[in-house]
């Protein structure tokens, strides 16, 4: 399998820098605490001096939505609305420990971070204009098809895995008790995005080293090296 972003992407995006993970033997009974007071700790500093809205990270996100037409508070990146909700109410609720552990380090790095189930995935996986065909299951059940050009995730049999690029992934992939192998995917805009999603690459695959003594295969994307092959 691989995943990449498509031309039209790094062409309308230059500036993106993005960070993938690969891992296999993922259990749903590890213990995450310490590395999600050591995230929590750090966006609780940082929202101490600031709103998320403030944050570098975030305004290249809302400036990235703005040119696809999407107004900055009905539509929030994924990093956005968790630090948002992070800042009201102090806590994010406990889901899965995998996806605990990266809402944590997305809320320490104000990076957007999707998790997929890859039993779920067919095929490759790709960050592409949507033609607007694609099915995305939302996680109601309900069945939506994304609209013309939207920046969506689609796998090879035409399933979407997200929608509006990083702010609302699908019910269908989600991380579950039973899942094994996942990919990981952070995306970042703002200037220092390469050097910001290395290290959270870096943080991250060593917070699944330590937790579930696997080790996590990762990439570095770039537009002249778009493609993780795992």
């Amino acid at each position: 399998m691989h995943f990449r972003h498509a031309d039209d992407i790094w062409h309308d995006f230059p500036e993106l820098a993005a960070g993938a993970l690969y891992v296999a033997g993922i259990r749903s009974d590890a213990t995450v605490n310490a590395h999600l007071a050591h995230f929590e700790a750090i966006a609780r500093a940082r929202l101490a001096e600031r709103t998320e809205a403030e944050l570098p990270e975030i305004q290249a996100w809302r400036r990235a939505f703005a040119r696809m037409a999407l107004k900055a508070t009905q539509y929030r990146s994924a990093s956005e609305a968790l630090l948002r909700r992070f800042r009201k109410e102090g806590t994010l609720p406990k889901i899965h420990p995998l996806i605990d552990l990266c809402n944590a380090a997305s809320l320490a790095f104000a990076i957007p971070i999707a998790v997929f189930d890859l039993a779920k995935i067919d095929g490759d996986l790709e960050v592409r204009p949507a033609v607007g065909d694609e099915i995305y299951t939302a996680f109601s059940g309900e069945v939506e098809f994304p609209e013309l050009q939207e920046i969506i995730f689609a796998d090879a049999g035409g399933r979407a895995h997200a929608r509006r690029w990083t702010n609302r992934q699908s019910g269908y992939s989600a991380v579950r008790d039973d899942t094994a192998a996942v990919l990981i995917v952070a995306e970042a805009l703002h200037a220092d995005a390469r050097a910001d999603v290395g290290r959270l690459v870096d943080a991250l695959g060593e917070a699944i080293r330590t937790t579930w003594s696997v080790d996590p295969k990762s990439a570095i994307l770039e537009r002249a090296a778009p493609r993780f092959d795992f």
